[in-house]
């Protein structure tokens, strides 16, 4: 696909116009990617993110993307996305296209053209890799989405082999 492009390597290190951040529901940090991406943002990413208002203390559900400043990375945006926890909820397929399409849609909304994701909800929420990799591929190769550049950043070469498996595929 034209508009896709694979990257082994460190998603806070993307010269991309908005980075997805594989968040968790109260949008404040955590392990994996979401703790290197607000490790490097700086405490501006915080602020921000402190800034979106909870409800029953959620700021961002489950398969939900919100937007925000970007820190101290070099991006305009970070959209922060919270992929499904895969045994856990029903339904993670639709959970996971959403967080997708909703990321995607916001990049859009906010004029950017050029996008960054890591393979969401791969770590700790458990995600099977090689179906999350069909999704995101699926989602990404819409033509909706056609005008976006969309960047995967992949950290291990075993999620790099299988995006490019489905990159081939489409």
């Amino acid at each position: 696909m034209k508009n896709i492009i694979l990257r082994r390597g460190d998603i806070t290190k993307a010269k991309v116009d908005a980075m997805v951040n594989a968040a968790n529901p109260m949008m404040l940090g955590g392990g994996g990617v979401d703790g290197a991406i607000h490790k490097a943002a700086g405490p501006k990413l915080l602020e921000a993110c402190s800034e979106i208002k909870a409800v029953d203390g959620v700021r961002c559900p489950f398969g939900e993307a919100r937007i925000t400043a970007a820190g101290d990375l070099p991006v305009k945006y970070v959209i922060h996305t919270v992929g499904p926890r895969y045994k856990q909820q029903q339904e993670p397929e639709e959970l996971l296209v959403s967080a997708y399409s909703q990321s995607l849609d916001l990049a859009l909304d906010n004029n950017c053209t050029s996008i960054a994701f890591p393979a969401l909800a791969c770590g700790a929420y458990g995600y099977p890799v090689d179906e999350a990799a069909e999704i995101a591929v699926r989602v990404c190769s819409d033509e909706r989405y056609g005008k976006l550049q969309v960047h995967y950043f992949l950290f291990t070469q075993q999620l790099y082999d299988l995006w490019v498996q489905e990159v081939k595929g489409v």
